[in-house]
């Protein structure tokens, strides 16, 4: 294993724990802790950031471009999780079980709309 990619994967596992517990504290009424909550997600949200940023310095690849496409890509993808989320959601917290697989196909044919906006299409 590259020492670019060991790196990756200690700072990647540090921000996912950080982001979840934050979001299990400030989404979970029972724990009381949104303002905790919230403090360590985004801590988590700047160690994953800061883990992007240094395995591409590691790799001596050039730094993200923010064109169009690069801000439609990340647009879709983002709306594409929330959709699958909220059609999840609604199937088991909502009991609307219709409406949330509709809802939840409907995000998960976005998110299958990223790989020709990011590969194209060729012959």
């Amino acid at each position: 294993m590259k020492k670019s990619n060991f790196v990756a994967l200690i700072l990647g596992t540090i921000g996912g724990v950080f982001f979840a517990l934050g979001m299990c504290m400030a989404l979970l009424p029972e724990w009381g802790m949104e303002k905790q909550g919230v403090i360590c997600g985004v801590v988590g949200l700047v160690v994953l950031l800061a883990d992007l940023l240094i395995w591409r310095k590691m790799e001596h690849k050039a730094p993200i471009k923010f064109n169009g496409k690069t801000l439609l890509s990340v647009f879709v993808g983002v709306l594409g999780a929330l959709l699958l989320g909220v059609g999840m959601c609604m199937v088991m917290v909502f009991d609307k079980m219709v409406l949330g697989i509709v809802i939840g196909l409907v995000g998960i044919v976005v998110l299958l709309m990223l790989i020709p906006l990011l590969k194209g299409i060729h012959d």
